[in-house]
């Protein structure tokens, strides 16, 4: 059938460019970019998670240089209103009359620094955007232009002046990258670096590989990919075994198996394949699932990590084959 016969080589060559474009400045970290990657083609917005100093912000940046789309900069602070970032009604004097200031998050690409530095009041104005692509202000909707995606950052480490996000947002990002530091050798590859470009190496130019019209196709071929019954059931597994966990407190709801179809699918594509394999759910599985559970406080106590007790989970389920 041509509907399971989909050519996603160009989809393949278009993550491979992104990838060759990125690595010009940021040394390691492959796995944070092929997971942004895989968030660009699943449609699904995307929670950076590390100490200061690893790219977090970089490479948020530098994934938005190599598409051909609109790109802002949202830096949360204590003080941040929601007006500031969903933008705020002015009064003509010419017309007297009011009109509506488009705020930064108006873009196709957003980046949110240090996100959990902004109190819930501002939180909450990301919560229409990111799950309707949509923003309500003094009774007018605002339908955000496609593509739309939101990149926040945020340091664990740090409390002093920091919001824990609510379950409800964490729930609305596809992804929790967690970004850890580099190896022995990628750290000296970035001295050499930084030794060769004696400056600034972000100044570098990229090229913008791909465009908006190219992502939106891209989105409607993963789409395509053909995803077998059994598989189908292998992700309801895995998130219902969340739910009956005697180690987590809280487990996943069903928007973590559509956010695990939907990367897994990206996730075949991106390697040219189009069908799923149970491999492509096992790597988004952690990505997916380490926002969206919680742990017992006795497990807590005990020093037990959510990774460990996903990675333990998917290994007593029965994977099909």
């Amino acid at each position: 059938m041509e509907f399971y016969e989909t050519d996603f080589s160009g989809l393949k060559l278009a993550a491979d460019n992104i990838r060759s474009e990125i690595g010009k400045i940021i040394v390691g970290q492959h796995e944070m970019i092929d997971q942004l990657i895989l968030a660009l083609l699943a449609n699904g917005h995307v929670l950076i998670e590390g100490v200061p100093g690893i790219a977090k912000t970089l490479s948020a940046k530098l994934t938005a240089r190599t598409l051909s789309v609109g790109f802002s900069r949202i830096q949360f602070t204590p003080d941040l209103m929601p007006s500031d970032v969903t933008g705020t009604s002015i009064f003509n004097v010419k017309t007297q009359d009011f009109e509506f200031r488009k705020g930064p998050i108006f873009s196709n690409l957003v980046l949110c620094d240090e996100i959990n530095r902004a109190p819930a009041k501002t939180q909450a104005a990301l919560f229409e955007c990111m799950q309707e692509k949509q923003i309500t202000v003094d009774g007018v909707t605002y339908p955000m232009d496609a593509p739309f995606l939101v990149l926040a950052t945020q340091n664990p480490i740090e409390q002093e002046g920091t919001y824990r996000l609510p379950e409800a947002q964490l729930d609305r990002f596809i992804f929790k990258i967690v970004v850890n530091y580099p190896t022995l050798e990628e750290e000296i590859r970035i001295l050499r670096e930084a030794q060769f470009h004696k400056g600034d190496a972000t100044t570098q130019p990229l090229n913008a590989v791909i465009s908006r019209s190219d992502l939106l196709h891209y989105r409607n071929m993963v789409n395509l990919v053909k995803v077998e019954e059994k598989l189908m059931e292998y992700i309801a597994r895995i998130v219902h075994k969340t739910r009956n966990n005697s180690v987590l407190y809280l487990g996943a709801s069903p928007r973590a198996s559509l956010a695990i179809l939907a990367t897994a699918k990206a996730k075949a594509a991106i390697n040219g394949r189009s069908f799923v394999i149970p491999e492509d759910i096992q790597y988004v599985a952690l990505p997916v699932l380490r926002h969206r559970v919680q742990l017992t406080p006795e497990k807590e106590m005990e020093g037990g990590t959510v990774d460990k007790v996903i990675t333990d989970l998917l290994a007593t389920i029965e994977v099909p084959r």
